[in-house]
């Protein structure tokens, strides 16, 4: 089973609590499992898991959102320690400048502003941004036109920048935007 560990973290990207990531996991291999004859050889079998997690997260959703949200305050505690624990890993040699800003954010704040995103569009930069998928293959897993990807990858990526940006405000990272100086007149 080389792909769980991907498959995992992305199902925790997906489910934000390490129990129910397990348990959607186990019902995708399952699920795969059951299904394997659907499976043509010769095509991405990571992104034919991806897809039936994907579908097995979706349906787990809807399901969900007919019952009553509950919450455990051990689960409160756990993810409390995951954000205070977990840190951006910085590496000191080759650096980009995207990497030197994302020293002043925490990956707290990072993870909030993709979880803030609406499910359409957090499902498909966490497949494309994170987890490496190209448009066509997220648009088999997600069952969607490359258009479709496309559209939800702008809109999410836009909808992160905004957010982001919000941070940096806050920071004094960039200043408020202002109109262009006027060009001096040319003699």
């Amino acid at each position: 089973m080389p792909l769980m560990s991907s498959l995992y973290s992305a199902a925790l990207r997906m489910t934000r609590n390490p129990s129910d990531a397990e348990d959607l996991v186990q019902e995708t291999y399952l699920r795969a499992y059951r299904g394997f004859g659907g499976f043509e050889q010769g095509t991405n079998l990571k992104a034919w898991l991806y897809r039936i997690l994907t579908n097995t997260y979706i349906n787990i959703y809807r399901a969900k959102k007919r019952r009553p949200e509950e919450t455990d305050l051990d689960d409160v505690e756990d993810l409390f320690l995951y954000h205070r624990l977990g840190g951006l890993e910085a590496a000191t040699l080759g650096r980009s400048a995207e990497d030197e800003l994302m020293d002043y954010f925490t990956e707290a704040e990072v993870k909030d502003a993709i979880e803030a995103l609406p499910d359409t569009f957090r499902m498909a930069v966490l497949l494309a941004d994170v987890e490496g998928f190209s448009y066509k293959e997220i648009a088999e897993i997600l069952d969607i036109p490359i258009g479709t990807v496309m559209s939800r990858l702008h809109r999410g990526r836009k909808a992160l920048q905004k957010r982001l940006y919000e941070f940096a405000l806050d920071r004094g990272l960039v200043g408020t935007r202002s109109a262009p100086a006027a060009a001096p007149p040319s003699a």
